[in-house]
């Protein structure tokens, strides 16, 4: 099977058939390098969506990620980020592989057809110009012998008429002899370049053509040939990567089995345990006789589950200025008094771990330089060991502020640790009160919503504040009446209220309460006609008057 046997009077369509080939393999390449595209923009938009997703660095977002779940998660985005690579590899390799290869050998290709089509025609003009000879000759042996004809037929004429001079009849048989002779010429003439056609039409289809059509379809074959194994590296290339894809796929799936839900849970007791004890049993209250009655849970309770929990302040029934308006935003006090002690124990714990880091930091770089200093006085041409000393002192200065930093963090733990058992009766059963609010406070002080002491509040009051102007709100404030006593309280514990709204009370004075807790963890009292504000109800004991409208402090509430 041959083109140059099989095909040798099909030159113009074979032109326009090896012209296709190439415009297919022009086609494919152009497939390759848009996939190439778009392997690239899912790359891209795989990876903008794992960092869109990732924790940020110093924010609650990035303490939420010691749960199994997050970490898992956050295993999750780490993989689709590798993931994205190996599609970014499946561009890079089939741009390499596939479009920069076959880009070159298109450009090959078309130089090579070019100069075989040019060799084809070059041939072909070459046989019509031995043919346009033959037809020459031809037509020159053909009209030589006519003339030839005419000069005999004269010369026949002239001899057979009497009239003739023997001169002229003479003139006419030479005219003749000399046609004669140029027709046998031209004879001679068109049979040799008969001769030379016949052989050069012979070359032409049986030899040049048929090898010129050889090289084409050699040069076809390896076009097809070259587009299928570039077809068969576009599927070796995504198989290369799937064992990495599937690597990644695997670590999700480890990831996601790695989530333990018990731990996770244990990690929520150890975030928002408050060390608080349950409340013991309710004493019997006989209303017979007349008595101050102590304020107990169900009462409390019983506010806060009238599902009005959520702050009110659009109206002047409430007073409450700090949970909506935060003038002075704090860090709170440095000793963490303003939370629970379990709470407290464990800032203080990290605070104290973080000391101890930061020393063992510091020393270790005055062990090095220690070692330097030593290093310069046995060789001095290294360098001046006294160039080291002022560091030295700077880092014995660092170090002995960082002690003195510990022992002060460690006094206050070693405080917290003692107190944690020393609990009243009466305080333990207040203190359920504070471990109903216990996950809505705490958590709000985990996630930087301040209470005005800089320490807890409700998650609604905060984002209650900003829809609140807070200009209105001063101003409603400022025009309410004074709120009656409704009984009085005795401070547990010292509270130091840095923030606008809150009053600061020290371990056992006795105030009076003005408004009981609405369920949002705070009771405000009264000092007195100048002095009032909010304290956390858990650092109180209350007590209630049922009846009272004024209350006084006297020997019989002590």
């Amino acid at each position: 099977m041959s083109w140059g046997t099989e095909l040798w009077d099909q030159f113009d369509n074979l032109e326009k058939h090896t012209q296709w080939g190439i415009d297919v393999l022009e086609k494919y390449i152009k497939f390759v390098k848009e996939r190439t595209e778009i392997e690239l923009s899912y790359a891209k938009q795989l990876r903008n969506l794992s960092k869109k997703y990732q924790p940020k660095k110093n924010s609650k977002e990035e303490e939420e990620y010691r749960y199994t779940s997050t970490r898992a998660f956050l295993a999750t985005l780490n993989e689709m980020n590798d993931y994205a690579g190996q599609h970014e590899v499946i561009s890079e390799n089939m741009t390499s592989l596939i479009t920069g290869e076959l880009t070159r050998y298109v450009q090959e290709l078309k130089q090579e057809r070019k100069s075989h089509f040019h060799d084809g025609r070059k041939a072909q003009q070459h046989i019509e110009t031995c043919w346009k000879q033959l037809e020459a000759s031809k037509r020159r042996f053909e009209r030589d012998c006519k003339e030839a004809d005419r000069a005999q037929q004269y010369f026949e004429k002239m001899d057979a008429d009497i009239n003739v001079t023997k001169a002229d009849v003479e003139k006419a048989r030479q005219q003749a002899q000399l046609r004669h002779q140029m027709a046998e010429d031209s004879k001679a003439e068109y049979s040799s370049t008969l001769q030379k056609f016949n052989s050069e039409q012979h070359d032409h289809y049986y030899t040049h053509i048929p090898n010129i059509f050889q090289k084409i379809q050699e040069m076809e074959e390896r076009r097809i040939v070259r587009i299928g194994e570039s077809m068969k590296t576009f599927a070796e290339v995504d198989r290369q990567v799937i064992p990495i894809i599937g690597k990644c796929l695997d670590e999700i799936t480890k990831a996601a089995e790695s989530i333990d839900h018990k731990n996770d849970s244990q990690l929520v007791i150890e975030a928002f345990k408050s060390g608080f004890e349950p409340p013991g049993d309710i004493d019997f209250e006989d209303f017979t006789q007349p008595m101050k009655r102590t304020v107990s849970e169900s009462s409390l309770s019983n506010s806060r589950g009238d599902g009005k929990s959520e702050p009110k302040f659009g109206g002047k029934s409430k007073g409450k200025l700090w949970p909506f308006i935060k003038k002075n935003k704090g860090a709170g006090p440095e000793d963490f008094s303003n939370l629970p002690p379990e709470q407290r124990r464990k800032k203080l714990q990290q605070k104290v771990d973080e000391l101890n880091r930061d020393i063992q930091k510091e020393m270790d770089q005055r062990d090095a330089l220690t070692k330097m200093k030593d290093v310069y006085i046995k060789n001095p041409q290294m360098g001046d060991a006294a160039s080291v000393d002022h560091r030295l002192a700077e880092l014995g200065q660092n170090i002995e502020k960082l002690r003195i930093e510990v022992q002060k963090f460690e006094g206050w733990l070693a405080e917290v640790e003692g107190r944690l058992p020393m609990r009243t009766e009466q305080a333990r059963r207040q203190s359920g009160l504070y471990e109903a609010q216990n996950t809505s406070a705490v958590n709000s002080c985990a996630q930087d919503r301040e209470s005005p002491d800089g320490s807890y509040t409700e998650e609604q009051s905060q984002e209650t504040e900003m829809k609140v102007p807070a200009t209105d709100f001063d101003d409603e404030f400022d025009d309410e009446e004074p709120l009656p006593t409704i009984g009085t309280c005795k401070a547990l514990y010292t509270f130091e209220g840095q923030n606008e709204g809150t009053i600061s009370v020290a371990e056992g004075e006795m105030l009076y309460v003005i408004e009981e807790d609405k369920g949002d963890g705070w009771t405000r009292i009264r000092r007195n006609e100048d002095e009032e504000g909010y304290v956390p109800t858990s650092y109180v004991e209350v007590y209630l008057d049922k009846n009272a409208k004024d209350v006084q402090i006297t020997p019989e509430n002590l």
